[in-house]
């Protein structure tokens, strides 16, 4: 099993490529393949057939998976993209900024 910085439900920014600087919630994490899935980032055109009597198909426009590498998380108190930094806090293990030492 592959660990992975990023986790589903964290808000993220995209640091390379197209959609460079496109801010959204991570909606699907992939540790094989090390990709992920950004809400409103690498917008793809995607056929679809009818399934069944009445559907109807056509083009529509979804998120694509994307490299891990390509993301970082937000902060929202730095107002920046971080890397991620852990904390032992009462025994437990939590993730914080890397920046400015706030919890994720």
């Amino acid at each position: 099993m592959n660990k992975m910085h990023v986790k589903t439900g964290d808000t993220v920014i995209v640091i390379s490529g197209d959609d460079k600087g496109v801010k959204g919630e991570v909606l699907a994490v992939s540790p094989d393949e090390k990709k992920v899935i950004v809400k409103g980032a690498n917008i793809v055109t995607k056929h679809t057939k009818p399934r069944r009597q009445g559907e109807t198909g056509g083009i529509i426009k979804v998120e694509g998976a994307m490299y891990a590498s390509k993301v970082q998380i937000y902060c929202k108190s730095c107002d920046k993209a971080t890397r991620v930094a852990h904390k032992i806090e009462d025994g437990k293990k939590i993730r914080v900024c890397a920046k400015c030492g706030k919890e994720l």
